[in-house]
């Protein structure tokens, strides 16, 4: 894409984001200021939600969306921040440099376990976890799940596309490819968020136990196959909605952009939670 096009598509994203839509001129401000200061320093702290700091560096496009907008993905983020409590196990797979981690253990205070196979990713992943002083929370797996344990071919450095290798992939390593289940052992997650670039299935294959546990209330999931769809509706997760600006949780569609489907069980609990949550400060205003 050409960088015209990149910048027009930055104009829409910030006119659009319910953070930034009624005022886009100070996501351009922090976007020209996130231009100049990442080619004069290598790494930038990052003052975030929660009394919590990112550890950004250039190129990482996932994380430096959040300096832009606040949240890079409104209700996807929100939904955790406004449904975790302490003491709840969240799993976050495909961590990337950590973003959701943050959320589920730095300002929910929940116990996080991270999956990550790109060693370049997972050094950042640790550094954000240490900067935040969240190693008694947050538990790091430097393995892919899926299907089957064994090894697979996974792409390196490509920031949040790393991926399962295709054979036009030329940076790839193998990597350790585990079972959900077999490393849950007998652990009650409460929620599960899945970003693996099309991955899902496979991971929600090897899932079994852990789906089918009663403590799990929530999953967030990036890509849904027919199969996919197939799992959690036998194990009676339904698809919903979040708005959270009335903590309203449905079955019908709202007008908010999600890159993340949401599929829930036991709908009295979480309607709960999310309606009972502290309000989250963001550009100043409270959410």
């Amino acid at each position: 894409m050409s960088a015209i096009g990149e910048l027009a598509d930055l104009n829409r994203y910030f006119s659009t984001h319910p953070l930034t839509s009624n005022a886009p001129m100070g996501a351009w401000a922090r976007f020209a200021w996130w231009q100049l200061r990442s080619r004069l320093q290598r790494e930038i702290l990052i003052d975030w939600l929660g009394g919590q700091r990112l550890a950004v560096q250039h190129g990482m496009k996932g994380a430096t969306a959040n300096i832009y907008v606040g949240l890079q993905e409104f209700a996807d983020m929100l939904l955790p921040l406004h449904f975790l409590r302490e003491g709840d196990l969240f799993l976050d797979i495909g961590s990337n440099v950590g973003v959701y981690s943050i959320i589920a253990s730095g300002v929910c205070r929940a116990n996080t376990w991270a999956f990550e196979p790109d060693p370049v990713t997972v050094r950042h992943l640790k550094r954000n976890i240490e900067l935040n002083k969240l190693g008694s929370l947050v538990t790091i797996h430097e393995c892919a799940l899926g299907r089957e344990r064994g090894e697979i071919a996974f792409t390196v450095g490509l920031d949040t596309v790393n991926r399962i290798a295709s054979a036009d992939d030329a940076n790839i390593r193998m990597t350790r490819l585990e079972k959900l289940d077999s490393i849950a052992g007998g652990a009650a997650p409460t929620m599960i968020k899945i970003d693996v670039e099309g991955a899902e299935e496979g991971v929600l294959q090897g899932g079994n136990a852990v789906l089918a546990n009663p403590s799990l209330k929530v999953i967030e999931l990036e890509t849904v196959s027919v199969e996919s769809a197939n799992i959690l509706n036998r194990n009676k997760f339904e698809r919903a909605y979040y708005d959270p600006v009335s903590r309203q949780l449905s079955q019908n569609p709202n007008t908010l952009k999600s890159s993340n489907s949401l599929f829930v069980r036991d709908w009295p609990f979480v309607r709960a939670r999310l309606e009972s949550a502290t309000g989250i400060e963001i550009f100043g205003r409270t959410i």
